[in-house]
């Protein structure tokens, strides 16, 4: 059959694959996003569906104060001993030679769950993995010397570790380490995201390679013994960094698996860029996909030739469909589950379903869209460069201090938000609250979030009763709009630059992807409400 690459669409980094049974499962980092390492799976690696989450892998449940970009990196699942087990890293700074991090395991009877409570392990950086190996555990991470000085990417590093099981759960209070931590590779170029696949008597260690942006690869060495010395592969496994023009750019991060068959496969992420006149960018982020693998002289190749990763890839497996993603981009559920995403905490008592209206949500609104605290905004990953998106608000709001409305996310520093509010009489300068309640009047204000600051984009008035609002986005632009009762819909303001809304944009390192959703925000009380309803992302 005929698998058509990205498999995973829109914000899916790092993917994490294994085989259980007829079962293929992924993890992919989530950062600062709830819910917490989203797992899918798939019978034949072309149709994927959500598998739930680990939804106890933030200790406390809360990543709030984390930075943007921050969190959850680069989850490696495995399956051992009759449960499944996930390694990952929680990332508490960023930009600094200390990524104040802390590395944790949590297992599980079934993908879906119920997940264990999470157990810290000793790790010496982040990108974790496990490799379980003739009845014993060992943990991979890359290296951070994070000394003045040192080098933040400083080798490849394994630790065994005992990690005993009761009732399918880590017994945190007897994990310890065995032995030394060894280093098993160093390279002058940057390599993380280590895997090891036990293969013919050889042990294949897997490297992301080059960092996260268009020069990102997969590497490979090999060893006939666990702790080295491994020999480096002299060509990439998997890179687009040498032609540009290749569909799937930034193709890195990669782990293999076997198909019942005996047939190899590598998943990795790729992105789709659109063309800005600041050059490619990639709003939809860095999202997961699958090539077919052969074994050449003792090392694994793209089955296609070269190492180009293909956007149509003939895999041999059954020709069994999943349920895909759903249709579930359209209304809203009581409680919002996937595909909805909340900002570094779940779902809490701010969002809750509206009494006698069927389909209908209500938020509460809380801080700002540049905090990174406790935010009022659920919002769905976008998936293709091409999409509408549209919300019905209703909200009386009496000071500056609340909003409420359409959000075009991408961090607290890049997006673009669209909010009913209140303002001054007409003509009058900003005052604070000197124009309270019926002095002032409800508008309509477009706020363009920015590294160097937001700025207002246009301010309209807006007629009293719900607000329709619509956002078309078109590859690197975006268009908003709004509508009251019988009047037709209005542009509000100037085409934007949804490029902005990417990895590649910006001063600072940045790794998730565009979102759009709804939010609500009061400063001062914390009780403002709006109600939405009529939401479709097309």
């Amino acid at each position: 059959m005929l698998l058509v690459n990205p498999v995973v669409r829109g914000f899916a980094p790092d993917p994490s694959v294994i085989r259980v049974g007829d079962w293929y499962y992924l993890a992919t980092s989530s950062f600062e996003w709830f819910p917490a390492i989203p797992l899918y799976r798939s019978r034949n690696l072309a149709d994927w569906e959500p598998a739930g989450a680990v939804d106890t892998a933030v200790p406390g449940g809360s990543l709030l104060g984390v930075p943007d970009s921050g969190g959850i990196w680069a989850p490696a699942l495995s399956y051992a001993d009759g449960v499944f087990w996930v390694v990952y890293s929680i990332v508490r700074s960023l930009g600094t030679r200390h990524f104040d991090l802390e590395t944790y395991l949590c297992t599980a009877p079934d993908a879906g769950g119920p997940w264990s409570e999470p157990v810290r392990v000793p790790g010496h950086g982040f990108d974790p993995s496990l490799l379980h190996h003739e009845g014993r555990h060992y943990l991979l991470n890359l290296q951070n010397d994070s000394r003045v000085g040192g080098r933040r990417f400083d080798g490849i590093v394994l630790t065994e570790l005992e990690v005993p099981l009761v009732g399918g759960a880590v017994d945190a209070g007897r994990v310890r380490v065995l032995g030394p931590t060894r280093l098993l590779l160093q390279r002058d170029n940057l390599v993380e995201g280590p895997k090891i696949t036990v293969e013919d008597g050889w042990f294949y260690l897997l490297l992301a390679e080059g960092g996260t942006g268009v020069e990102h690869g997969v590497l490979v060495a090999r060893s006939r013994s666990l702790t080295g010395p491994y020999e480096v592969d002299d060509v990439p496994l998997l890179t687009s960094r040498d032609d540009p023009t290749v569909p799937l750019q930034k193709a890195g991060h990669g782990e293999l698996v076997q198909a019942p068959s005996g047939e190899w496969y590598l998943t990795h992420l790729a992105s789709r860029p659109v063309a800005t006149p600041s050059g490619p960018r990639n709003p939809l982020g860095r999202e997961t996909a699958v090539q077919r693998v052969v074994w050449t002289d003792g090392w694994p190749r793209l089955a296609q030739g070269g190492w180009h990763p293909e956007v149509e890839v003939e895999v041999e497996v059954p020709d069994v469909a999943g349920d895909g993603l759903g249709d579930r981009r359209s209304g809203f559920d009581v409680a919002p589950g996937w595909p909805w995403s909340t900002l570094r905490e779940p779902a809490g008592d701010w969002v809750e379903s509206v009494p006698g209206r069927p389909g209908a949500l209500r938020l509460r609104g809380r801080l700002s869209a540049e905090s990174l605290w406790q935010q009022s905004l659920l919002a769905q990953r976008l998936t293709e460069h091409q999409a509408e998106v549209e919300v019905t608000v209703d909200a009386e709001p009496r000071t500056f201090t609340e909003s409420a409305g359409l959000v075009l996310w991408y961090n607290t520093t890049s997006y673009y938000e669209l909010h009913v509010t209140w303002a001054e009489p007409e003509g009058e300068p900003q005052a604070g609250q000197q124009w309270a309640g019926d002095q002032g009047r409800r508008v309509l204000v477009l706020t363009h979030g920015h590294p160097d600051g937001a700025r207002v984009l246009d301010t309209v008035g807006v007629a009293d009763g719900p607000v329709r609002l619509r956002a078309q986005i078109d590859g690197a632009t975006a268009r908003l709009w709004s509508a009251t009762g019988d009047v037709p819909w209005a542009k509000i303001g100037p085409d934007v630059d949804f490029s902005e809304l990417s990895d590649d944009f910006g001063p600072r390192l940045r790794f998730t992807g565009a979102f759009v959703g709804i939010s609500a925000v009061d400063l001062v009380g914390g009780a403002f409400t709006a109600d939405f309803s009529g939401w479709a992302l097309r």
